[in-house]
């Protein structure tokens, strides 16, 4: 950082600040106000929900802060903690902290708000997808999901047990998908059982429909039989359709529409499809699982559907109208994925240069990302190059592979 201005110079800053007409503090004093405010009075750091930063953050927002210029601010303080070695109780409010040691000394003491503080702990992980490398939300995540196990194994109170069991269910299915997207498949395996096998436990039945969601995208990538895929999409149509979140409707549908398509299964796809955007049409505003799905990710899966059995000029259509509108940090792994089957299309549509064009700017993005199936469908669009090898333009895609993701 550059030398601070003179005191006085500060001080007039803090005043416009907190004037009744106050004004936005510049991004340089937004940076330095953010490792003041994520600093607490015993010397430690925390970033969770109530703390001084969270606050802060929220400040940040009334004074018409952009969403994304927040994100970016907690992504980079999350990352400052998780560099000196802060993990869980630096993403937890003090307060909570302290609820949690004495609840893992004894169950019967678990109260709300530590349970919502660990809800959070698996929140702020999940929203970090696509901002921190994997390998390190892995152990931000993992001592939340131990709380879990071990506070349910505890015998916690009544009033608490079903949320708890929630949050459970919701670290073992975010510690799935990461171990999956760091090429741990039995792990993954393993971790979805165990959400499964809770998520059961639920009395909402429909609440596993997510997990099913997310342990069928990684068997579908990670196995050659789509049999298992489409066996847990199945199951998740099953459950979402006993709840009352159209947005999980929606997607479980999506997904079974590409595994049909997958499959060369042309009428059964397009008839998913139309189900799927029945629901995201007449999605209400009090969903219980807001953001869970949404029409610009549909557009990914249907163009995915007409790229296998139907139009490769509708596919580039709805793979550039769903990449235009994946902006935020937390999209970044899925408009990968989308811009790189929008290159898919470009080839086969007989525009080769086009494609492997677009695929340049996939690689270096995906290499800020780490994430698998970006890598795995980057393997899948090369592979549709291969009549065109000899060309220069594909002798310099594959060095750009091997120069920036080693592959």
């Amino acid at each position: 950082m550059p030398r601070l201005p003179q005191i006085s110079s500060v001080q007039r800053s803090i005043a416009r600040w907190e004037s009744k007409s106050a004004t936005m503090p510049d991004e340089r004093y937004q940076l330095l106000l953010a490792h003041l405010y994520v600093a607490t009075s015993g010397g430690s750091r925390s970033l969770g929900a109530g703390s001084d930063f969270a606050q802060y953050l929220d400040a940040l927002g009334q004074l018409g802060e952009s969403e994304h210029r927040i994100a970016e601010l907690r992504s980079t303080l999350l990352r400052a903690v998780t560099d000196d070695g802060g993990g869980l109780l630096g993403l937890l409010a003090p307060k909570t902290g302290v609820g949690l040691v004495q609840a893992l000394a004894n169950a019967s003491l678990l109260d709300a708000e530590t349970v919502v503080g660990l809800a959070s702990v698996v929140a702020d992980v999940n929203a970090q997808v696509g901002s921190l490398p994997f390998v390190r939300l892995q152990l931000m995540l993992a001592p939340a999901l131990e709380a879990c196990r071990r506070l349910m194994a505890g015998g916690p109170p009544e009033p608490v047990r079903e949320r708890l069991r929630s949050t459970w269910v919701e670290a073992a299915v975010l510690a799935g998908r990461l171990a999956f997207e760091t090429r741990d498949d039995a792990a993954s395996r393993s971790l979805y059982e165990e959400a499964t096998r809770e998520s059961g436990c639920l009395r909402e039945p429909w609440r596993q429909a997510p997990v099913h969601l997310s342990h069928a995208l990684t068997v579908l990538y990670s196995s050659p039989d789509i049999a298992n895929a489409a066996a847990l999409a199945e199951a998740a149509v099953r459950a979402a359709s006993s709840g009352e979140s159209r947005l999980i409707r929606a997607r479980a549908h999506a997904l079974r529409a590409e595994v049909a398509a997958r499959s060369g299964q042309a009428r059964q796809s397009q008839a998913a499809l139309g189900l799927a955007w029945y629901d995201i049409e007449r999605q209400s505003p009090d969903d219980p699982l807001p953001g869970a799905f949404s029409a610009e990710y549909l557009r990914g899966f249907e163009g995915v559907c007409h790229l296998y059995v139907g139009d490769p000029i509708v596919a580039h259509d709805q793979f550039a109208a769903s990449a235009s509108s994946l902006g935020s940090p937390r999209q970044e792994v899925q408009r990968i994925i989308v811009a790189t089957d929008q290159a898919l299309a470009r080839v086969r549509l007989g525009e080769p240069y086009a494609g492997a064009e677009l695929l340049h700017e996939c690689i270096t993005t995906a290499a800020s990302t780490g994430g698998r199936v970006p890598m795995i469908r980057l393997r899948r669009a090369r592979q549709e190059l291969r009549p065109w090898r000899r060309e220069d333009f594909v002798a310099d895609l594959d060095d750009h592979l091997m120069d920036v993701l080693g592959r």
